[in-house]
């Protein structure tokens, strides 16, 4: 298969923070890394080092963000957050634990766990809005780093929308996809010569190796 260019993801989700362990929403809430945050978003730094990645994005969000400094300052380089990769938008349930949120909006809540792709969260998102702003994002990064590796450090929920877009997938497939803390994932963009078209091919996913046990 002969290809014009390609660009190759690394996208990573972001290492612990306590309200991961709480398993309270987190959405836009700026919650920073645990210790074992930390100590994960060095092992993942240490673990791509040398996969020749040109240059590191990131969320805003500083759970994301000293994640992905991690990776820079092992690289030797800056991050540039985008918004575009922000974490999803949880509008009323955020900052709440999953079982407050089963209680006061529980005909919500069963559809977001039964069908996510068809709910949008009171006061925030749908996925498809994150979907939207994500691929967009991926796209503009594709254009611009034709031939290179760059990393993407992100959320949970932007990392698994993302995946099922490179898989053909629709939203309501978004529980099948797993995606632990500091997960690796990769995927390559790729223009097929002559056409014009771009295609994607996801060749890992939820990798933590790196963590060890």
């Amino acid at each position: 298969m002969q290809r014009d260019y390609y660009t190759r993801f690394i996208l990573i989700r972001h290492g612990q923070t306590g309200w991961n362990k709480e398993e309270r929403f987190r959405g836009r809430v700026d919650v920073d890394l645990d210790e074992t945050g930390f100590k994960q978003a060095g092992l993942v730094a240490d673990h791509i080092a040398d996969w020749g990645i040109s240059a590191v994005y990131s969320s805003p969000l500083k759970r994301a963000l000293n994640t992905a400094s991690r990776i820079a300052g092992r690289l030797g380089g800056d991050v540039v957050t985008l918004d575009g990769i922000n974490d999803m938008d949880f509008g009323d349930w955020q900052g709440l634990l999953i079982s407050e949120v089963r209680e006061r909006y529980a005909e919500q809540f069963d559809q977001w766990r039964y069908n996510p792709d068809r709910l949008a969260v009171p006061g925030g998102e749908s996925l498809e809005d994150v979907r939207v702003r994500a691929v967009a994002i991926v796209d503009d990064l594709a254009t611009n780093h034709e031939g290179e590796t760059i990393a993407v450090v992100t959320h949970r929920v932007v990392c698994k929308v993302l995946l099922c877009h490179m898989l053909g997938l629709n939203n309501s497939h978004f529980w099948k996809i797993a995606q632990d803390s500091t997960a690796v994932n990769v995927f390559e963009i790729f223009e097929m010569a002559g056409t014009g078209e771009r295609q994607a091919t996801v060749t890992l996913m939820n990798d933590t190796c790196h963590l060890g046990n």
